[in-house]
């Protein structure tokens, strides 16, 4: 039975290898590294006191703006499907994470946070979580397969009230976006106060994730009325402290399928897709960048580790040692006194009876030494040289005790276990993420360019 699910597991992995693309591939190997339940990187960093966090296999893009701002537009646009309700009501009153995966589907709130776990945190804020979805697509089109849309509410001014704190939702998942879309449509609710605040707390952290984009310009009138447009929106902007600087670029999109005759107005449309496209090449350096990283961290942590064990190992030797040479002073010095006294008080011929005369002599010869000392202590002082024998013989044998004290240390398994794994790490890792790094660059360079 178990042989069987491997092979079906196989053949859905070659189909799976057949139709992703290059770079899914290479996200997907990189996540599978870190996340493998016996040899991923996570676990073997658990083991070494480290924390990792497994990369993301898309890039997600965050849009925000007023209603009616052609969010939602632009995401069907993208994908080339209907997902996502469109009109001038508010149609989005919520989060919706819009992924690209095998078949259409929808997942609810409680559903999106078990396939998006980082976004987990959520639960935290009043009101969201029964305002998430998930619309799932299975479209190939453009680069969607490598990327998570999050559409937001749209922000209006005045008496609207959200169930939830749409502003402090938005900034939460402006920390986790790769990329962050505003859209300002040139009617009406372009210059939404509730928008510039945003954007404004958003641009103090994230300012080099952040695009601006004057959308519907087709609505806008003539290049005349476009340019009017667009200038009182920079200059509303340009009021806010942290969103003054120079040269601020607004390109001019419009979704060309939504409009009845071609429009006379330059559509960047496709600066977007630029701007995804070279955040999902970033996002892919980047990973592969730090698996490198987090492998040489692996190495550095486990040969600190095993240094350390080699270093308790020459401490606990030494520990013994001394323990033992303290221990010994410490029972051997009131052995001597005794068998001297015993010796003393016993005449040579009842030793000699006993044991064996060269016994006897041996016994005077190593303890004359005692018998001398003795001799030159006073016979008044005897019973305070005595105490100070004993004191001497316990203080040395609670140095024994405590200088003998050792530290823990791998054992044989716990150490070949970390060498096969630091092994698995310089081997197996290393080698599949230059792999991974020729498989991605030779998508732009020749073989003969790579070393």
């Amino acid at each position: 039975m178990s042989s069987r699910s491997g092979k079906s597991r196989s053949a859905a992995n070659a189909v799976e290898n057949v139709t992703m693309s290059l770079n899914e591939r290479i996200l997907r190997d990189c996540h599978a590294l870190y996340v493998d339940e016996d040899r991923g990187l996570i676990r073997i960093a658990e083991d070494l006191g480290l924390t990792l966090l497994a990369p993301r296999k898309k890039i997600s893009v965050l849009l925000i703006g007023n209603h009616s701002a052609g969010k939602s537009s632009f995401i069907n646009w993208y994908i080339d499907e209907h997902v996502q309700r469109t009109g001038v009501a508010i149609e989005t009153q919520g989060f919706t994470f819009v992924t690209s995966g095998k078949k259409r589907e929808s997942l609810t709130g409680n559903a999106t946070l078990h396939l998006y776990p980082h976004f987990k945190p959520l639960q935290k804020l009043d009101g969201v979580v029964e305002y998430l979805q998930t619309e799932i697509s299975p479209s190939r089109q453009k680069r969607f397969s490598l990327v998570t849309f999050v559409d937001t509410p749209g922000l209006v001014d005045g008496d609207m009230k959200y169930p939830f704190d749409v502003e402090e939702t938005i900034l939460w998942l402006g920390n986790l976006a790769d990329l962050i879309f505003v859209f300002f449509d040139p009617i009406g609710q372009a210059l939404c106060k509730r928008t510039l605040n945003v954007v404004e707390k958003l641009n103090e952290e994230h300012s080099d994730r952040i695009r601006f984009y004057l959308t519907k310009a087709d609505t806008a009138g003539d290049e005349k009325d476009r340019q009017r447009v667009l200038m009182q929106i920079v200059q509303e902007l340009c009021k806010r402290p942290g969103l003054n600087k120079c040269g601020f670029d607004m390109p001019t999109i419009y979704v060309p399928s939504l409009i009845p005759k071609p429009a006379r107005c330059e559509n960047q449309l496709e600066n977007v897709c630029v701007a995804i496209d070279k955040t999902i090449n970033q996002t892919i350096q980047n990973t592969l960048n730090t698996l490198e990283r987090d492998c040489e961290t692996i190495a550095t942590l486990t040969e600190q580790r095993l240094e350390k064990d080699r270093q308790d190992r020459s401490h606990n030797l030494r520990a013994r040692s001394k323990g033992v040479l303290f221990g010994l002073l410490g029972f051997l010095l009131p052995l001597a006194l005794l068998v001297h006294f015993l010796a003393s008080e016993s005449s040579n011929k009842f030793l000699s009876n006993v044991v064996s005369a060269d016994i006897v002599d041996a016994v005077h010869t190593y303890l004359s030494p005692v018998a001398g000392l003795w001799q030159v202590i006073p016979s008044d002082y005897h019973h305070i040289a005595l105490s100070v024998f004993a004191v001497f013989s316990l203080a040395l044998l609670i140095l024994a005790k405590f200088s003998s004290r050792t530290r823990p240390v791998l054992t044989s398994k716990a150490k070949r276990l970390l060498q096969e794994k630091s092994e698995f790490v310089s081997g197996h890792v290393k080698a599949t993420k230059k792999q991974l790094y020729n498989d991605y660059l030779k998508q732009s360079v020749g073989a003969m360019d790579l070393a």
